[in-house]
């Protein structure tokens, strides 16, 4: 995952504007934080992967996933289960 893998996610899927990314670390801004990110990262002149903004990046992406896939699933475990009317009832024939 490079930076800019990351910032097209987050103009696709733009994070809520306050996200607390670590139980000591606040962000009430996210659109804030991503562009001194952004910036940080494109000005850094080592590896990406020795940025500590590139890190920051990397750990909001990374939650961001996380709690989207996890609202998935209990989205999904929510949903009552619906049978299909024709089946149930061509099963109960065939059993006769």
């Amino acid at each position: 995952m490079n930076p800019e893998e990351i910032k097209r996610y987050f103009e696709s899927n733009p994070p809520p504007k306050e996200v607390q990314l670590t139980p000591w670390v606040n962000i009430t801004d996210t659109q804030v934080f991503l562009k001194s990110c952004y910036s940080t990262v494109r000005n850094f002149t080592g590896p990406v992967d020795r940025c500590p903004a590139f890190w920051h990046l990397r750990d909001l992406y990374i939650l961001i996933k996380k709690t989207a896939q996890k609202a998935a699933v209990e989205k999904i475990k929510e949903t009552p289960f619906e049978e299909i009317p024709d089946e149930t009832s061509s099963q109960a024939q065939r059993a006769d």
